[in-house]
Formats: C-alpha cells, structure tokens, sequence
C-alpha cells in the first residue's frame, strides 16, 4: 500500500496543533471552508461546490496524536489521516501520513502535492499568519 509521507515543524504548542488537527472547526481554518458535523459524530468535508465530499471519522485522538478514518472517496476510502505530534523546544515536529491507499495513481500523485500545500497552511494556521482554508466553499480549484 502507498502513503502519503510530509514532516513540518511548527512553532506553536502541542495544544493549538492538536485543535487543528483533531476537530472539524480546526479544519476549517486551514483545510477545507465547508466542513460540517453529522449526528453520528464523522466529518464531511466538501470540495469543488460539493462535488466532491470526504466522510471522516476520528478512530483515534491523544494530546499528540490524531487518526481520522476516510470511509468515503474513490480512492480516499479507507484511507488513514494520521497527525502525530513531537514537542520539541521551539514548538512541534508535526508528522503526517495518509495511509493505506491501495495504489500510487495520478490522483494518490496530486494529493501529494496538494498535502504539502496544506502543510503551509496548518503551519501559518498554528502560528497566528492564518490565510484561511485552502478549499473555499464556492471554489472549483484552489
């Protein structure tokens, strides 16, 4: 199985990292604008006008660790969105793998690129320079 492998380090607390990473208003602030909750507790994101949309669900959270579970998505599904922090002097040592997806394809390809995008914003996120969500709600491309 192929992952999606990026390491960043932020200057923030463990704490202002982890509420970005493990809640859906944290997502909204760096990933996605259109993130709403469902009554049984898992996170759609929507993209592109909704064309597309990802059902998470968290699976696993510590104060430096998050696991979010993708139960929807062509190749998202069963996919593993897996934050785990490292606390180092200046801040954290953010660590990210999407993990399991079954092959390498274009998409796995440009998902890549668009994670280390997404990277940026977590980290100016955390460290108060927040441009907002990389997917806007009305946007067709970000």
């Amino acid at each position: 199985m192929a992952e999606i492998h990026h390491s960043i380090s932020i200057s923030a607390s463990a704490e202002v990292v982890e509420s970005l990473v493990a809640t859906p208003e944290g997502f909204q602030q760096w990933w996605a604008e259109d993130v709403e909750t469902e009554p049984d507790g898992a996170v759609t994101l929507g993209f592109f006008n909704r064309t597309t949309l990802y059902r998470l669900r968290l699976k696993e959270k510590s104060a430096l660790r998050a696991v979010w579970h993708c139960e929807t998505g062509q190749e998202w599904q069963h996919t593993d969105l897996i934050f785990h922090l490292h606390p180092q002097a200046s801040g954290v040592l953010l660590d990210f793998v999407h993990a399991n997806w079954q092959d390498p394809t274009p998409y796995f390809v440009s998902c890549n690129t668009t994670w280390g995008a997404l990277m940026f914003r977590l980290k100016n996120a955390a460290e108060g320079r927040a441009a907002g969500p990389l997917f806007r709600k009305d946007s067709m491309a970000y």
